[in-house]
């Protein structure tokens, strides 16, 4: 059982997400007297969950412009890899680098078997070996913990959502019929604006908590939680210094990395991928102090 309840979490807003969808096409049935549409957009949902998922670690080493990295190249990365996923009972995943200063990592893959963990050069010069262990450990975790497939399907459910919310603004406004048959218009353009807006959340608030989860179990699997944190201070300092620049294509990989890679200004709270750091420093700074 995770200490602060994140399995549950994600539980819980996963069934938020998918009752938002059920309340759309319940709205998409109304306006239109068919169902057929709400099938057809669910279809395309479950096609764009099954190619991001199969090819994730494609598609976010092909953002971050990564390069793979033998033993000689990479002595740390690959002794402390091997060592957990050892210690995990994981087979290794193939070790990645990507060539910018912004310090982040990341890791990918539809399963421990076809699984990648990335680290930026910058990453890679600012952290001690201790602090990579701990940033390489939340990873392994992701992997682990089937994370990429989780986001996959809330990003895919929030996609369906949003393309049903649009057909609800055309068929309100466009759609033929009887004033008596259709729908109130003004109820049906509210729901297609604000059903994408809580669908992101929801997905952004399903992200966080995985953050969570991985930092907690990570810490576990090194048996240090004070590396991650320590890690995570100049992480917080790091990315800010040295960000990633938004664009399209790595917005949709920056959900993956361990710290928000754009500067604070770009990303509200509301609509941000990751926790606080403040707050997931205290927790490993609290899981230290329950270890001793």
């Amino acid at each position: 059982m995770h200490n602060h309840f994140n399995g549950l979490k994600t539980t819980a807003l996963f069934a938020a997400i998918i009752g938002l969808l059920l309340a759309v096409g319940g709205a998409i049935s109304a306006a239109t007297g068919n169902a057929i549409f709400i099938w057809v957009f669910a279809l395309i949902g479950v096609g764009t969950t099954a190619y991001g998922y199969w090819n994730s670690d494609k598609l976010a080493i092909r953002a971050m412009h990564a390069y793979p990295v033998t033993e000689a190249q990479q002595p740390a990365m690959y002794r402390i890899v091997r060592e957990l996923s050892e210690r995990a009972g994981k087979p290794m995943p193939t070790l990645y680098v990507s060539p910018t200063d912004a310090p982040n990592a990341f890791a990918t893959g539809r399963n421990p078997e076809h699984a990648a963990v990335c680290c930026t050069e910058g990453i890679l010069g600012l952290l001690d070996e201790r602090e990579l262990r701990g940033v390489l450990g939340h990873e392994l975790m992701h992997v682990y913990n089937r994370d990429i497939l989780t986001s996959s399907v809330a990003a895919a459910v929030a996609g369906v959502i949003s393309s049903v919310g649009q057909f609800l603004a055309f068929s309100s406004i466009f759609g033929g019929g009887d004033d008596e048959d259709r729908p109130n218009a003004f109820a049906m353009i509210a729901m297609a604006l604000l059903a994408p807006f809580a669908a992101m959340v929801i997905q952004m608030a399903i992200s966080r908590t995985r953050e969570y989860d991985a930092d907690e179990d990570g810490a576990r699997l090194t048996g240090d939680p004070l590396a991650l944190a320590s890690a995570l201070r100049k992480l917080e300092r790091g990315t800010q210094v040295a960000p990633l620049p938004p664009t399209q294509q790595l917005q949709t990989a920056s959900h993956l990395m361990i710290a928000n890679p754009f500067r604070a200004q770009d990303v509200t709270r509301l609509f941000a991928t990751h926790p606080p750091m403040g707050e997931r420093i205290a927790r490993l700074e609290a899981a230290a102090l329950r270890n001793r």
